[in-house]
C-alpha cells in the first residue's frame, strides 16, 4: 500500500507540474487549435488569449483523478511482476533482474493500469485536445460534463475510442522507461545496494536524484519511440466529438488515413515540445517517488 500511495503522489506531482506543456503537445497531435501553425509559442498565445493560464491546465483534474490511480497501479505492480520475474529467474532480491525482464514487467504494469482508467483518460484527452475560441465555444469544460456528454451523444463504448493503441501503447512505453532504468542501475550501480532503511545517510541522499536522471532518460527514450502511436490514440479520441467528424473506422485505418493524407510526418507534430515535457515528468515521478518511499519508510 505504501508504494502504491507514493507512486500515486509522484504521478501527481509530476503531471501537474508539466500539464501546461502536455496542453501545448496534445493540441498540436490533434490540430483542433483553428491556428495556421502549430508553433510552441504560438498555440501558448493562443491558449492565455483564448482560455487564460488557466487554460494551461485544462484536463489537468481528469488527469490527477486518472493518474494517481493509474500511477498507483503502474508502481505496485511493476513491483508485484518483478517479483514474480525474480521467483520464475531464481534472482535474488540483492541482485538486480535481468533488463528483459524489467522490461516486461514495466509493460504489463502500464497495460495493467490503462485497462483500469481509460474513461478518464479519454475524458483528459477531449477536454485537453481541443481549443476554445471566438467562433467555437468549449464544449468538454469538465470530467463529468465530457463523459456524460459523450455518453448522451455517442453512446457508452464511445468512453473507449482509442483504447487499442493506447494499450499497444502502454507495454512499450513503460516497458521502455522501467527497462532503461533498469539497465542504467545495473551500469551505475550504488556502492551500497542495500534497503532504504538500512542505507547510510550519503546512499539514502544519493537514491532519489539518482532516480530523475534515469527516470528522465528512460521517459525521453519512450517517449520517442511511442509517440506516432499516441498520436492516433488523440485523433481517435477526439474523432465523433462535438465539432469533429468521425473519420475513422479504427486503429489500422486511422493510420492509413493519416499516412495518405499528411505522411509520416504528421505523426510527429508535437514531437519537441513532448520530449522537453517528457524528461522533467519522468525524472519528477521517479525522484519524488523514491524520496517519498525514504520519507514514509518509518510509517508504514
Amino acid at each position: 500500500s505504501r508504494r502504491m500511495v507514493c507512486g500515486g503522489l509522484a504521478g501527481c506531482i509530476a503531471k501537474t507540474a508539466t500539464n501546461p506543456l502536455e496542453r501545448i503537445k496534445m493540441l498540436s497531435q490533434t490540430g483542433e487549435h483553428g491556428l495556421k501553425t502549430d508553433s510552441v509559442m504560438g498555440l501558448y498565445r493562443s491558449i492565455i488569449q483564448n482560455e487564460g493560464v488557466i487554460g494551461l491546465w485544462a484536463g489537468n483534474g481528469a488527469n490527477l483523478l486518472r493518474i494517481f490511480p493509474a500511477k498507483a497501479v503502474v508502481f505496485a505492480s511493476n513491483d508485484m511482476y518483478q517479483g514474480i520475474f525474480r521467483q520464475l529467474t531464481h534472482t535474488p532480491e540483492h541482485q538486480k533482474l535481468h533488463s528483459a525482464y524489467a522490461f516486461f514487467a514495466g509493460g504489463l504494469a502500464g497495460m495493467s493500469a490503462t485497462a483500469c482508467t481509460y474513461p478518464l483518460d479519454f475524458a483528459r484527452g477531449r477536454i485537453s485536445g481541443k481549443l476554445a475560441s471566438h467562433a467555437r465555444k468549449k464544449e468538454y469544460k469538465g470530467i463529468w460534463t465530457t463523459i456524460l456528454l459523450t455518453v448522451r451523444d455517442e453512446g457508452a463504448l464511445a468512453l473507449y475510442k482509442g483504447v487499442t493503441p493506447t494499450l499497444l501503447g502502454a507495454l512499450p512505453y513503460e516497458g521502455i522507461k522501467f527497462g532503461t532504468v533498469g539497465v542504467l542501475e545495473k551500469l551505475f550501480p550504488l556502492p551500497v545496494d542495500v534497503p532504504v532503511d538500512q542505507q547510510q545517510p550519503q546512499t539514502s541522499a544519493a537514491q532519489p536524484l539518482r532516480k530523475m536522471i534515469f527516470g528522465g532518460i528512460g521517459g525521453v527514450m519512450a517517449g520517442l519511440i511511442t509517440y506516432p502511436n499516441d498520436t492516433v490514440r488523440r485523433l481517435l479520441q477526439l474523432q465523433g466529438s462535438r465539432g469533429t467528424n468521425v473519420q475513422y473506422a479504427g486503429y489500422f485505418d486511422c493510420v492509413k488515413k493519416t499516412y495518405q493524407a499528411e505522411g509520416i510526418g504528421r505523426f510527429y507534430r508535437g514531437i519537441l515540445i513532448n520530449i522537453i515535457r517528457m524528461a522533467p515528468n519522468a525524472a519528477v515521478q521517479f525522484g519524488s517517488y523514491e524520496l517519498l518511499k525514504q520519507l514514509t519508510a518509518k510509517y508504514f
